[in-house]
């Protein structure tokens, strides 16, 4: 049997959720390796609705599980049952709705706050020294957690400067 790695999503939407491509690629790919993803999201409503033809929020108010569960094709879990005894590795693509849903950074910047289930998954993977994974604006949730902590940017010479 294949690696299980939880895979973390903050809804659904490059503005207002995770990045839709992002996600989709990680699933794609983990499918590649033969891993399993299990699919997680918390319980909690977004921060805000974006409308993503208009770029602008709307009035409306939707759950950040429920919305994820469209990228899950409805194979989602409720981030409160993640246990990381049974996973491999973690990781978390990006999108607006991990510096709106997952963390303040949006609106708080360095001085934001981590959601507490968040920051518990993140550091029961980092206690048992298993791989995390960030994708895009995600890595803020791990400079915010492990102070000194050392982030990497791929293979980008310009970031690394």
């Amino acid at each position: 049997m294949g690696k299980r790695v939880a895979v973390v999503l903050a809804g659904c939407g490059v503005y207002d959720g995770s990045e839709i491509h992002e996600a989709s690629a990680v699933l794609v790919h983990l499918s590649r390796e033969g891993a399993q993803a299990e699919v997680y999201a918390p319980d909690v409503d977004q921060m805000h609705v974006v409308d993503h033809v208009k770029g602008q929020p709307t009035p409306e108010k939707r759950n950040v599980l429920v919305e994820s569960a469209r990228i899950a094709r409805g194979n989602i879990k409720d981030l409160a049952k993640l246990d990381v005894k049974g996973l491999d590795a973690l990781i978390i693509p990006g999108g607006f709705g991990v510096a709106k849903n997952l963390s303040t950074w949006a609106t708080q910047g360095k001085n934001c706050t981590v959601s507490k289930e968040v920051e518990a998954v993140l550091k029961a993977f980092h206690a048992a020294k298993k791989p995390i994974g960030l994708c895009c604006i995600s890595p803020v949730l791990a400079a915010k957690i492990f102070p000194g902590c050392e982030l990497t940017v791929g293979h980008d010479t310009e970031c690394e400067k």
